[in-house]
């Protein structure tokens, strides 16, 4: 069976499992369940500490694995990553006190406290920055203030938490993260239809399938504005002078497009849901 760690807990948890019910795959009733079997899809899910991911699938003793981008970076593991699977985004920086730092040479010889060393330490390293790097186990933020630090670097959405503790961002990004699905090896059977199945979810959470009836004589304009993936369907109706298609577009893009069909003259404009997808 393919062997495949999941995230028991923090912000990928409840996204990856979601995502995985989506692709057809059971996973744990119980919370508490550290191991479940799906044998009708031939796979087992390790439920496991997200940090912990990349290690137990760099050293084989998983197939497979859902994590994130900066816990891959900051692990060492020989672990890869194989898809990005566009959740739990995150952006990491460096920030210290307000007006203290300018620019990232400024850290040189200092001491920043963070939750990735490793992550931080090799972007430091392609930047030729010396720093005396201070491990923590999460709310950095406070790390100037209490005086175990001179900067800090660390996850960064709003910046609000770290103006509170009075810092200001500074630098360049370190990372623009993301969850993945990582191995260390493609050969292992399996891999590539999980891997199938979950782009089917990211296709179908992006798309969205347009129907609309048209005249045969604006049949052109339509499709220009609403190509699809390949080529629309298009097809005929028993009044001989319209037609029906449907197409494949961007959910983002959906309303612009509605708007602008019915604008050149279509009719019984509909959207349906993608559950799943294979392109």
């Amino acid at each position: 069976m393919l062997r495949i760690a999941v995230p028991n807990k923090g912000s990928l948890s409840e996204t990856a499992a979601q995502m995985l019910a989506e692709a057809g795959y059971t996973g744990r009733r119980d919370p508490r369940d550290l191991v479940t079997a799906d044998p009708r899809n031939g796979v087992e899910f390790f439920y496991l500490r997200p940090r912990d991911i990349a290690t137990y699938v760099g050293s084989g003793a998983l197939d497979v694995g859902i994590t994130g981008r900066d816990l891959l970076l900051d692990s060492h593991s020989q672990a890869v990553e194989i898809a990005s699977l566009d959740f739990g985004d995150s952006t990491f920086r460096f920030a210290g006190p307000a007006g203290r730092f300018t620019e990232l040479k400024d850290l040189d010889g200092l001491r920043v406290a963070t939750s990735y060393p490793g992550l931080v330490e090799r972007f430091l390293a392609t930047h030729s920055v010396t720093v005396d790097l201070v491990e923590l186990d999460g709310a950095v933020e406070s790390a100037v203030q209490l005086g175990v630090a001179d900067a800090v670097a660390d996850v960064v959405s709003t910046g609000t938490t770290l103006r509170k503790a009075g810092l200001e961002i500074f630098g360049p990004v370190i990372l623009e993260s993301t969850a993945v699905l990582i191995s260390s090896t493609n050969d292992k059977a399996g891999i590539d239809t999980l891997l199938r199945r979950l782009q089917g979810v990211l296709v179908a959470r992006q798309y969205v399938l347009l129907d609309y009836d048209i005249p045969v004589a604006l049949l052109d304009k339509a499709t220009a504005l609403a190509s699809g993936i390949e080529s629309p369907t298009v097809s005929s109706l028993h009044d001989p002078e319209w037609a029906a298609v449907r197409v494949m577009i961007a959910r983002l893009d959906m309303n612009n497009v509605m708007d602008a069909l019915y604008a050149i003259g279509a009719r019984a404009i509909l959207v349906t849901t993608i559950h799943n997808a294979r392109l």
